[in-house]
Order: structure tokens, then sequence, then C-alpha cells
């Protein structure tokens, strides 16, 4: 997030601050990739995955490192802007692209179920014997199945 956050910046002109948050980016990438790495190597069933190998994440670190020395390079000849000490703040709330939630709601009961009716569906009072007798199993009888032959002749011409 804080290097997307670092190419909005840069393009808003706001290049000490697009530094900031891709400085950012580069420090929770290193430690992502150290934690990918330790699950990587550790022993049981997960450890066909490697997600440190994966597309997105070495596609990331390229562009991290690429957009941060565009950015410093760009700051070093046309901004000179001082890069702030602490992080900008990301926008969590997204204001486009994405649908309000529909906040969900139980619909009204109907009014026949009563607490009577409710009541008369006790599955202690069932019939035992239904789940005491096993049903029988029928005796699958064996299929007989035709002996097929291959043709060579089968009438078909390749021209």
């Amino acid at each position: 997030a804080y290097c997307y956050h670092g190419q909005t910046l840069l393009a808003s002109d706001k290049c000490g601050e697009a530094i900031r948050s891709l400085q950012e980016s580069e420090k929770f990438f290193t430690k992502a990739e150290a934690l990918c790495k330790e699950y990587g190597e550790t022993k049981g069933p997960g450890t066909t995955a490697k997600p440190s190998g994966h597309l997105f994440f070495r596609k990331l670190g390229s562009l991290i490192k690429n957009t941060l020395e565009k950015c410093q390079r760009e700051n070093g000849f046309i901004y000179f802007q001082k890069v702030p000490a602490e992080a900008p703040q990301l926008e969590l709330k997204a204001n486009y692209g994405l649908v309000e939630p529909v906040p969900f709601e139980f619909p009204a009961l109907n009014a026949h179920w009563t607490p009577e009716t409710v009541a008369a569906f006790d599955l202690t009072k069932r019939p035992k014997e239904d789940a005491a007798k096993p049903k029988p199993d029928e005796e699958v009888k064996p299929l007989k199945e035709p002996n097929i032959k291959p043709q060579k002749d089968s009438g078909c011409q390749i021209s």
C-alpha cells in the first residue's frame, strides 16, 4: 500500500512524501521477505508453498526499488523537497470504485411460526425404531460387458 501510495504522491508532485512512503514500503517489504523465506524453510505439510517466489512478490520488490530510485533522482534534479521524518498516513477508506455494503436485517417472522409450532419440531420425540434398524444392502449383480474387438476395416478412408 505504501508503494502504490508513493506512486500517487509522485504523480501529484509531492516527491518528498513519496520518497518517505517508498522507504516505509521498502522496510515492510524486507520484513515480509524475511518472514516468507522463514515460512518456506519450515517443515510440515505446507512446505510446497514458497511465498517469496511468487510473481507478485518478486515484481513488488523491483517496483519498490525502481520507484524509489526514480523519486530520489527526480527530487535531486527537479523538486528539491525535504523528506519528512514520519511516513504519510494511508487513506484506508476508499472513496471510489467500491459499492457501499447494505446492512443485513433478518426478515420479520411469519404469523404461522408461533412458539407452539416451533415446539412441535422436537427431534427427541421421533420414532426410535427407524434409527435402530439398519437397512439391508441390496446385492449388486455383475453386469455382463460385451466383447468388443478392435476392427481394422472401419470403412473410413483418409484422402
